[in-house]
């Protein structure tokens, strides 16, 4: 009769505290070690999700309320004064965040199920489907997105959908080209190969082997992507076929107030009416990126110098 040692694993002491601690407390361990650039990017992007979500409960007015006094000078009534109809600036730009960055936020999911299929399949299949993808994918990028897009809505129109469909088009050849140069180096691996021999299917393959090892690129571009369909969303609405009126937009919000910048020598805060929009939209841009250059730290294993 043998009797069984209990040998000491440190390995085993560690992934037994893992389990032991939930996401929250993973999430704290994390958010504690993060640098301040990351933590007041986070923020700032809580702020405008907050914002968002629950803008009817924050905005004092409607979205489209008109008041008599057009160009109203701040005040307490108007904290941000009123647009050239009347309208409370203050409650379109609460408006403008749920709008402007909702939007965003599906065309860049869109992008991203587009892109990340198309090139998780070209780089499996490394045959005339590849060729024939990269191909397409080369035609459309060699056109500038923002007038391809521009000529685009002309013709089919400033809906929200075309709007969606058209950008999420354009921007899923960039996530294409990722996917496709990530992929292929996961694809020869000898699991992969085993999968296949297997006799699972794409799809499967996808899922299970080829995705989870590439997520932390995918993520990082996620970020990136979206920071510039939200700028492109907001330049097209600038140039008056993006989200149109009388639906609340940053762009469009510049746009129309832009001509106060001249009065700003004689009314300073008239002056920077028209930058309000354009600081909010920067001030996501910078946080998101902020945020980005953490997690791409992070996934690297480069440890921080102490």
């Amino acid at each position: 009769m043998t009797q069984e040692k209990n040998t000491y694993s440190a390995a085993g002491e560690v992934g037994s505290v893992l389990e032991k601690r939930t996401f929250w407390t993973r999430a704290k361990i994390e958010l504690s070690k993060s640098p301040w650039t990351a933590r007041f990017g986070l923020l700032i992007i809580f702020i405008y999700a907050v914002l968002a979500i629950f803008a009817p409960i924050f905005a004092p007015y409607g979205e489209a309320e008109v008041f008599p006094e057009p160009y109203a000078p701040w005040n307490s009534e108007h904290i941000f004064g009123t647009d050239q109809i009347g309208r409370d600036i203050f409650s379109r730009m609460i408006y403008g965040a749920r709008n402007t960055v909702g939007i965003a936020v599906a065309t860049t999911f869109l992008a991203f199920l587009i892109g990340g299929a198309l090139g998780l399949a070209a780089a499996i299949n490394r045959s005339y489907i590849d060729q024939l993808l990269s191909r397409a994918v080369d035609v459309l990028m060699a056109i500038p997105s923002l007038i391809f897009a521009l000529v685009l809505l002309s013709i089919f129109g400033s809906t929200v959908i075309n709007l969606i469909i058209i950008i999420a088009v354009l921007d899923s050849t960039r996530v294409f080209r990722l996917t496709r140069a990530v992929a292929v180096n996961v694809v020869v691996m000898d699991y992969v190969e085993a999968a296949q021999l297997r006799g699972e299917g794409i799809g499967w393959i996808m899922r299970k082997e080829i995705l989870p090892n590439i997520m932390p690129p995918l993520i990082a571009e996620f970020g990136l992507r979206f920071c510039f369909v939200f700028l492109t969303i907001a330049a097209l609405s600038f140039l008056g076929v993006g989200i149109q009126p009388p639906t609340a937009d940053w762009g469009s919000m510049v746009r129309d107030n832009a001509s106060l910048i001249m009065f700003a020598q004689y009314d300073l805060k008239a002056g920077l009416t028209p930058l309000l929009p354009a600081a909010a939209i920067a001030l996501l841009t910078v946080a998101i990126n902020f945020v980005v250059d953490w997690f791409l730290h992070k996934t690297s294993g480069i440890r921080d110098e102490q």
